[in-house]
């Protein structure tokens, strides 16, 4: 298993202005819709490879993807998904070979929007994956963002998350903790 692990504290920062830039965009974005759809443009992905998960009474919730929002929720307490393990710990993970990664792969079965055709979209899979907690200011678990580049295989999805990557996601979930989506239990 290819993953890196970080509290935050050791990993080199981004350039300031481009966190500072990104994190004036996301805090415009008033909905979970709008919000991850300025992630993808910071991050350069597709909207299929963005998710954003609310905590609401021990579980956690796709606010974003609509098409996972009715599929089910994350318990925290399970020990086969990231994003559950992500907010236990209340660390960043990225993981640049993701397809080695013991994981809940259920979700990655949903049909998301996508521009590929369905037998093509189906073969497309997860090869790579960042994960961030949304943590409010008492560092209290407020939800789960996930971002990650889809492909065949390692070669055809694109370059590695880097450190710099992770700090954005990790600036990106601060401006997250801020949103009134992320507090909404509605």
């Amino acid at each position: 298993m290819q993953a890196k692990r970080s509290s935050g504290s050791a990993v080199a920062a981004a350039p300031a202005p481009a966190k500072a830039t990104t994190e004036s965009a996301l805090s415009l974005a008033k909905t979970p819709a709008l919000f991850c759809v300025e992630l993808s443009n910071v991050f350069r992905l597709r909207l299929n490879e963005i998710a954003l998960l609310r905590l609401q009474r021990g579980l956690l919730r796709f606010i974003f993807p609509d098409e996972l929002k009715t599929v089910g929720s994350i318990p925290v307490s399970s020990s086969s998904a990231v994003a559950a393990h992500t907010a236990l710990t209340k660390k960043t993970e990225l993981f640049n070979n993701f397809v080695k990664v013991q994981h809940a792969r259920i979700f990655e079965t949903v049909k998301l929007n996508s521009e590929e055709p369905v037998e093509q979209a189906q073969k497309i899979t997860i090869q790579k994956l960042m994960s961030a907690p949304i943590l409010d200011p008492e560092r209290k678990v407020l939800g789960v963002i996930q971002v990650c580049r889809k492909g065949y295989d390692l070669k055809s999805c694109g370059a590695d998350f880097t450190h710099d990557d992770l700090q954005l996601l990790e600036a990106s979930a601060r401006t997250a903790s801020k949103m009134p989506f992320m507090n909404d239990a509605s």
